[in-house]
């Protein structure tokens, strides 16, 4: 009698043919060690973090680009480019006296990082939505940041115009600082798309006149945060 059970095709294992979590990241961070030691890559053993950041933004700008085509193969290709940023980055420091850390300091600490941010998740404090989170989420910084003194320490002021204008405008709301624009046209878009037509609109009219829409919308950001922090160092209304 022949046993059902041997003849029967196996299971699948999941995971079967592809390989080990973390196989590939451990590739990765041998092949850029080979690239930068003697005997490799002349240019790759030139770079340092100033000659890099160029790099960094272009692939960044590139990944932005794969996200919003929804290209699987481009998103694939340019998460990869970012990924061996962060590598070529930690290999420089891992050689580089003074800084001493490798790729692994680097996720350790951002392990760690991410604990400490969701005390939701890892500890005792509860939070039921998205808003709960991104409510208690500045308090955490300001405990892990406690040298900085405005709300707009750490906001990066390389960032596009644009991105810029939103992150300090969301910043001030938390003091209580709007800008002024008493006097200016509001855009009266429903949508994202005729948004978009508007300030491209903006941008064509600007450029008509010999102006830099970029430099200006800067300018009108250094006055609003210089506003800021003016209203910051005030004591407060009792």
């Amino acid at each position: 009698m022949t046993d059902r059970a041997t003849d029967a095709p196996a299971e699948p294992v999941p995971g079967a043919g592809r390989p080990a979590p973390g196989e590939g990241l451990n590739e990765l961070v041998a092949m850029v060690a080979r690239l930068r030691a003697p005997g490799g890559c002349p240019w790759d053993a030139e770079q340092t973090h100033e000659s890099l950041v160029r790099y960094l933004v272009e692939e960044c700008w590139e990944l932005i680009d794969a996200i919003e085509s929804g290209d699987r193969s481009e998103m694939i290709e340019e998460l990869g480019d970012v990924l061996y940023q962060v590598f070529f980055h930690a290999d420089i420091a891992a050689h580089t006296p003074g800084e001493d850390f490798d790729v692994d300091d680097v996720a350790r600490h951002m392990t760690a990082k991410m604990v400490s941010r969701h005390p939701h998740v890892f500890g005792d404090r509860e939070a039921a939505t998205a808003a709960d989170v991104v409510a208690f989420w500045e308090d955490l910084k300001a405990t892990e940041k406690p040298h900085r003194t405005s709300v707009l320490d750490g906001v990066p002021q390389g960032m596009p115009a644009l991105a810029l204008a939103e992150k300090v405008l969301d910043k001030a709301e938390k003091v209580g600082v709007a800008p002024e624009t008493s006097g200016l046209a509001a855009t009266d878009a429903a949508t994202e798309a005729e948004l978009g037509d508007q300030l491209l609109a903006i941008v064509v009219t600007a450029r008509e006149r010999g102006l830099d829409a970029e430099r200006a919308l800067r300018g009108a950001l250094r006055g609003f945060q210089d506003r800021v922090r003016e209203a910051e160092s005030l004591p407060p209304v009792e």
